[in-house]
């Protein structure tokens, strides 16, 4: 049989676990899914009652979502989902990388493979493999996250396993149908205000000027102009990008100035529908800023294929100063998510493509490598930039005392690996001393399933209402002052970071 990415005679994958074994189960192998109403909050009574209060405070926010990577389209055509596995599993790589990790191989969890021409797994083949592993998810932020959007959004009250799956996968298959659980319905019903997506620049934008032109339509869903394709010079398909932005802005992208005017035209068309950031995706934060004359001439090294790794690391590197320069002239912010190996495993990257749960962190500098930026343009009231790393150790080392001076530099919320209950403490305490709770960009899910959006703000104000309490309890803050603070950490912090 065919291990996807696992197949390896030297190291074959490990043995598939099983609960079977063990007695912990009711008749049928049915065991409640009933997600504790105190989840996250202080163990301490009297932090609990705090923290309880602070997050009914918040609960019912609306959602600000200024950084994810939910398609329009599934919001434009509002079709209705499919299946649980499509909805909840294939597309979320914090799952399918686990399950790959535990010998489940990619070509069973329905991502198509180029290696095999057939149709990807059957829906209900990946939903008894990612129910027969459910087990595997305990202790993960994942966990959370998926035990609220079954219980909370779809109204599961029994835990997937071996024996449940073809239940839940009815259940749920049927439960999808209704219009209620529709992409619109759920949009109104998640709470959410404003839903950022991340949009390649050559992209037509055609679903949100449909959602724009729709008078029923009453969300509000923005676009953000992500250029890496078009900055990462070191790239081997990167002439074919150059390219195709010729194509959609009308504009020869043959040389240097052409590709920095082809930009500034997309990044205009992008704002004109409503678009207030940029987002970019590097090995670090470095910027350059040669003058005229030398950036063409890397250009044409670069573009000609004479120059060498150095050249287009430099290219790449001078192509997003110029990104800064553009947002501080334009106003749009630039949010830098920098300090990620791409598509770690070449094997897997061939047969199943990128964003398939095989990005690992990299260890990040920041006080020297944003110095060139930041000495251009980090006290410019046009210019803004939200600064993420999945480096914990310069959470107070570096970024806290950046934006700590600098009016342009928020800090991200913690990310991707981050993007969890004890780093997100982590990071409020390495910070907050030295910058602030106002130096914060506020929350960003950064998700491509929807059903997940609210289940990830959720955890967010659940792990701020501990946070806080615990800092109400000491007599740092007053629960009045905690209350202010929340409510801006979900409210107003994003707005103003991301000026939505």
């Amino acid at each position: 049989m065919d291990r996807g990415t696992t197949d390896n005679p030297a190291n074959p994958a490990p043995q598939r676990t099983s609960r079977a074994h063990r007695d912990t189960r009711g008749p049928g192998g049915r065991v409640p899914l009933a997600p504790h109403p105190d989840r996250l909050l202080p163990p301490e009574p009297s932090q609990r009652a705090i923290a309880r209060r602070l997050y009914e405070s918040v609960r019912d926010l609306p959602v600000i979502s200024p950084h994810g990577h939910v398609d329009a389209r599934l919001l434009a055509e509002d079709e209705a989902f499919t299946d649980p596995a499509s909805l909840l599993v294939t597309p979320d790589h914090y799952v399918t990388r686990l399950l790959h990790a535990h010998g489940v191989p990619m070509n069973e969890l329905g991502l198509p493979d180029r290696d095999n021409a057939g149709a990807p797994a059957e829906p209900r083949a990946v939903w008894r493999a990612f129910c027969e592993h459910w087990h595997l998810f305990l202790g993960t932020a994942s966990r959370q996250w998926i035990e609220a959007e079954l219980h909370d959004v779809l109204g599961v009250t029994v835990q997937p396993s071996a024996e449940t799956a073809d239940e839940l996968f009815d259940e749920l298959t049927e439960r999808l149908r209704r219009p209620e659980f529709r992409p619109r319905a759920l949009y109104e019903a998640f709470g959410i205000e404003v839903l950022a997506t991340t949009d390649d620049p050559a992209d037509d934008l055609a679903h949100h000027r449909a959602l724009a032109d729709d008078p029923s339509w009453p969300g509000r869903v923005v676009p953000t102009f992500r250029p890496d394709r078009y900055l990462d010079a070191t790239k081997p398909d990167w002439p074919a990008a150059l390219d195709a932005l010729a194509e959609a802005s009308g504009i020869d992208t043959g040389d240097y100035a052409g590709l920095v005017r082809a930009l500034e035209n997309r990044r205009e068309y992008f704002r004109a529908r409503g678009a207030t950031a940029t987002d970019h995706s590097a090995p670090d934060a470095g910027t350059l800023f040669l003058d005229a004359g030398e950036a063409q001439r890397l250009f044409e090294r670069v573009r000609s294929g004479s120059g060498g790794p150095e050249d287009a690391r430099a290219l790449s590197r001078q192509l997003l100063g110029e990104m800064a320069r553009m947002s501080s002239e334009d106003g749009m912010v630039m949010a830098l998510h920098t300090g990620v190996r791409r598509n770690h495993h070449p094997e897997t990257l061939r047969r199943f493509g990128p964003d398939t749960g095989h990005d690992i962190p990299l260890q990040a500098e920041f006080t020297t490598t944003l110095q060139p930026m930041l000495e251009r343009f980090g006290t410019n009231p046009r210019f803004q930039t939200v600064v993420f790393t999945l480096d914990e150790t310069v959470f107070s080392r570096e970024l806290a005392p950046l934006a700590g001076f600098y009016p342009s530099v928020y800090l991200g919320a913690p990310w991707w690996f981050l993007d969890a209950p004890r780093a997100m403490q982590r990071f409020r305490d390495a910070v907050t001393e030295t910058a602030g709770f106002y130096r914060n960009a506020g929350f960003i899910d950064d998700t491509r399933g929807f059903c997940s959006i609210p289940a990830r703000h959720d955890t967010a104000r659940r792990v701020d209402a501990a946070h806080l309490a615990s800092l109400v309890a000491e007599h740092v803050v007053s629960e009045d002052d905690a209350a202010t603070v929340i409510h801006d950490l979900h409210d107003r912090q994003p707005r103003t970071a991301f000026r939505l």
